[in-house]
């Protein structure tokens, strides 16, 4: 059974068992969603960053704190998404011992934003 998806004019097949969109077991994205930078791509999985404010009462004062994320890689994202893009992943059941989080999404790509940014000055 063999589903396929339409991504940049050519077609890819998505044989992932585990894909929240196309799999056989599909993954039920549930619970917390976060957006971050792409800091690791491995085979099947990716590592996002992202700062995340933290108060603390004692001197009434906000800091800044780094959190990394691991999350699973659908094989239907897996030539969309590279170093430095920023993605959003959603909570899904553990799918391994670190893994419970998997890619729903493709927000942004690495050198778009620059891009974007010099096109509505432009404008």
């Amino acid at each position: 059974m063999e589903k396929t998806t339409k991504q940049n004019k050519e077609q890819i097949e998505c044989k992932d068992r585990l894909c929240p969109f196309h799999g056989k077991d599909k993954l039920k994205l549930r619970g917390r969603t976060f957006q971050g930078k792409v800091i690791k791509k491995l085979d099947g999985r990716v590592t996002i960053g992202f700062e995340r404010m933290l108060k603390v009462k004692k001197y009434e004062r906000y800091e800044k704190r780094n959190t990394k994320v691991h999350a699973r890689l659908p094989d239907c994202l897996r030539n969309d998404i590279n170093l430095g893009d920023l993605i959003e992943v959603s909570e899904t059941r553990a799918i391994s011992k670190t893994i419970h989080f998997v890619v729903s999404k493709l927000i942004r790509e690495k050198g778009k934003w620059k891009q974007l940014v010099q096109d509505q000055q432009e404008a």
